[in-house]
């Protein structure tokens, strides 16, 4: 067995900051996780993200970076490198000792429908500047074949599950800035697709209402009351009654339905939109998961996770239980992703995202 030594970076939906994760793994089944770290954005920096998301929309060309696009793309790929060297220099690794290094970018715009998804950053330009082998633009690949670019995880999700010898049919929930669903059936691969929002539509009301990017604690959904109606309106898109595979994009809900609520009862409400949608995703999968693992931003909000218990019947675990990891699945999933594309092995599968079969993807790009 050959063992390669990844790190993955993770900026996702949220857009609060870079996970950094090393793992060492032969791609496939066997995975040793090792340090972590987390390297937020400044308030300028996500000002600017905000910007480059608002222009993204008019985007026909993945590779266009006109106006704000082209700056939040320096700042990207700035800060991810910068969070590579310090996470080298705090856990006493060395350039030597790493294989390659997995670079997600900041997705900007996902219309896979129009075989279109951006993820800023520049992972050429980092490979020189960290003088490091850098795998990214994973999603590409897939979505030019049909598929829906997401979600990519999923054959983590696995690899974990097998390592563990995890009792199935099980399934791993990531509580993003999107939400989506990993179904582990006990025979053959992943089925996947977003369930809906995340923490995306919440962040983004207390942004606009506090001045804070986060319900922290979920403590102001706590004192709100749930508005039924404007629950079923945000219910009614029609989104959820598409099968799966699917996928979202960050700005693919809208939070008009609570616009006239106090801040309180909008984000009970945005909070119960977020559990509602993914207890309804669990009719999608073949069967009854047996446990529900829960990963992401979303994990930490107790007020989620118990509006959650209310409507899953099904036992749910957070990933730190596990001995995973809550907060570095997806930057741990990229690292474990870039050896994948290091090694030409399928990163994407008709049951995760559609496409009519799997599919390698990535762009590795070495130093000169």
């Amino acid at each position: 067995m050959t063992w390669f030594r990844s790190i993955g970076m993770m900026s996702g939906t949220s857009m609060d900051g870079v996970d950094v994760a090393f793992i060492e793994t032969d791609g496939k089944s066997d995975v040793r996780q090792g340090p972590k770290g987390f390297f937020p954005y400044s308030d300028s920096d996500r000002a600017a993200l905000r910007e480059a998301l608002s222009e993204a929309v008019l985007l026909t060309d993945r590779d266009a970076r006109p106006g704000a696009l082209a700056k939040a793309q320096a700042i990207v790929t700035s800060r991810h490198s910068a969070a590579i060297e310090g996470f080298l220099s705090e856990h006493g690794l060395t350039r030597s000792g790493v294989d390659i290094v997995g670079f997600h970018g900041q997705t900007v715009l996902h219309r896979p429908e129009r075989r279109l998804t951006v993820q800023i950053g520049d992972g050429d330009s980092l490979a020189q500047t960290l003088r490091m082998p850098v795998a990214w633009d994973m999603r590409a690949a897939d979505v030019a074949a049909g598929g829906q670019g997401a979600p990519l995880v999923p054959v983590y999700h696995r690899a974990l599950a097998e390592a563990a010898s995890l009792d199935l049919p099980a399934a791993v929930l990531n509580i993003g800035g999107v939400a989506n669903i990993t179904f582990l059936p006990q025979q053959g691969d992943p089925i996947a697709f977003d369930s809906g929002p995340g923490n995306a539509l919440l962040d983004d009301l207390m942004l606009e209402r506090t001045g804070t990017a986060m319900d922290r604690d979920g403590a102001t959904a706590a004192q709100g009351i749930v508005n039924a109606p404007a629950l079923q309106q945000l219910l009614d898109h029609p989104y959820f009654a598409r099968p799966a595979p699917k996928s979202l994009d960050r700005n693919d809900f809208s939070r008009s339905a609570v616009a006239d609520l106090a801040t309180v009862d909008a984000a009970a409400t945005l909070t119960a939109f977020t559990a509602a949608s993914i207890a309804a995703a669990l009719a999608l999968v073949p069967q009854r998961p047996t446990k529900i693992i829960v990963c992401g931003g979303g994990a930490r909000n107790p007020t989620l996770m118990a509006m959650l218990a209310q409507r899953c019947s099904v036992d749910l675990v957070s990933a730190d239980d596990m001995g995973w990891s809550a907060d570095a699945m997806e930057a741990q999933a990229f690292a474990y992703l870039a050896v994948r594309a290091l090694n030409g092995l399928p990163l994407t599968f008709p049951g995760t995202t559609g496409v009519a079969r799997p599919m390698t993807g990535g762009i590795i790009s070495r130093p000169v």
